[in-house]
């Protein structure tokens, strides 16, 4: 339990840290750092298949495209023009705090009615998981519960992640290699 807090504080120091940062290839190893704390506290969860798609994508694909986009510009931000005072400065530079606090506070109140952690009990427990242990095999012919999920039950969805995975480079291979035509 301690182990998933210490990755909850890492999380937030390197989020800060990436917000904070002037340099954006800083910004960019935070990140990359911060989707790396993800993958273990998604293992710790014991969605290692979630951890393996954090990896790849998170640590692996997106920084090497930040990078890569970092090669193509400068890599200090520049310093930010002098705020002007008054209430509706104020009332600027607060407005982007206040967003980020009540979308926390509604999506801590949509948990409420979470089953807890583990519960045997649970819908997903009781309904869903039973009808997979019970029918995988012989529906499937596949003999890992997990492959027959995502292959086979959600094969149209991962299907469709695949796809949208693939768009998703393409677009940023054509970005980032649209200025050595010339």
């Amino acid at each position: 339990m301690a182990l998933k807090f210490v990755f909850l504080f890492i999380l937030v120091v390197c989020a800060a840290a990436a917000v904070r940062a002037r340099d954006l290839l800083s910004s960019v190893i935070l990140l990359c750092a911060y989707s790396l704390v993800m993958t273990l506290t998604w293992t710790q969860l014991n969605a290692v298949d979630v951890a393996l798609t954090e990896a790849a994508v998170g640590a692996g694909i997106v920084t090497v495209l930040l990078i890569a986009a970092l090669g193509r510009t400068v890599s200090l931000e520049e310093a930010p023009a002098p705020a002007a005072g008054g209430a509706a400065a104020a009332l600027r530079r607060a407005l982007p705090l206040l967003t980020v606090l009540c979308t926390g506070a509604v999506l801590v109140y949509g948990t409420l009615d979470m089953p807890g952690y583990g519960d045997p009990s649970a819908p997903a427990n009781t309904h869903v998981a039973a009808r997979y242990i019970a029918g995988s095999v012989p529906e499937t012919g596949i003999v890992n519960f997990v492959t027959a999920i995502l292959a086979s039950y959600r094969g149209y969805d991962t299907f469709g992640e695949t796809t949208v995975i693939f768009a998703a480079a393409v677009c940023g291979m054509l970005i980032l290699g649209k200025g050595r035509r010339k």
